[in-house]
């Protein structure tokens, strides 16, 4: 039996999309989305209304940041890793490489429903999945290109490495949160 990278790498994050981390999101209300498990948390919230050094958006709802980030960073809500997973994982790097709408933390109009994000979060995982599936062998070989700056240079089967990377990692966390969520006091 042959090692295939290109069946492999999408195997890894389909599974882990479809037997944990989607299932996980069903049913996520609003008040789970903007929850906020500790004081100062970074948060989605409706425009003029943020305390942090920095909250973009182009809507009605702004992200909220802070350069350089503190140390130790605010807890982050299910609606922050949410979005960010929307602008900084997939969709920047949907529009990038295959085709997406251009996205970026400024001009992203930020849902203010877990559902809005969830369609998204669906739409552009979508978008991800079908195109590192045609990159193929070929594809996972070739460089990433300008978009990806300083890694420009690096292949695409090491992006889509670091995606996977980033998906399971911030999908971990919202399940934890959820978690958290149903047992808080």
């Amino acid at each position: 039996m042959s090692f295939n990278a290109a069946v492999e790498v999408v195997e890894q994050l389909s599974w882990h999309w479809d037997a944990q981390a989607r299932p996980r999101l069903h049913g996520l209300t609003d008040e789970e989305y903007f929850w906020e498990p500790a004081e100062g948390c970074w948060n989605v919230r409706h425009r003029g209304t943020s305390s942090a050094q920095l909250a973009v958006g182009a809507g009605d709802f702004v992200i909220e940041f802070a350069v350089p980030e503190p140390k130790p960073p605010p807890v982050t809500t299910v609606a922050w890793r949410l979005n960010h997973i929307l602008v900084g994982v997939l969709g920047s790097r949907n529009a990038a490489h295959f085709g997406g709408p251009p996205v970026g933390y400024e001009s992203f109009e930020y849902p203010g429903t877990a559902a809005g994000a969830l369609a998204l979060l669906d739409e552009y995982y979508a978008r991800w999945l079908k195109g590192v599936r045609a990159l193929g062998e070929d594809g996972l070989g070739r460089p990433c290109g300008p978009a990806e700056g300083h890694f420009a240079d690096r292949s695409m089967g090491a992006l889509v490495l670091h995606i996977n990377r980033e998906l399971i990692h911030h999908l971990a966390e919202i399940a934890l949160l959820r978690d958290l969520f149903a047992h808080r006091r």
